[in-house]
């Protein structure tokens, strides 16, 4: 059967507080039995550093490709 999980990517950077604050975000808001979210660090990518550079932390769905970036809440997370 194939997963029906959402697949999210929060992407960010090591030593970013931000990226902190959105892990710990998303911990708290999010249900895990229906959502995986995979942490990305955009300085192993030459093409997410050109695109996420500036805006981490990001939030991307897998399915979708659409982005949430910072600053974003429980509400615009539970929203997106």
């Amino acid at each position: 059967m194939a997963n029906s999980k959402r697949q999210l990517e929060l992407l960010g950077t090591s030593g970013c507080h931000l990226c902190d604050d959105a892990q710990a975000l998303l911990a708290q808001c999010l249900d895990f039995t229906q959502v995986d979210v995979i942490v990305v660090d955009i300085a192993e990518s030459d093409e997410l550093m050109q695109l996420y550079g500036i805006k981490i932390p990001v939030l991307r769905c897998c399915q979708s490709n659409q982005v949430l970036c910072w600053p974003f809440d429980s509400l615009s997370v539970s929203q997106f």
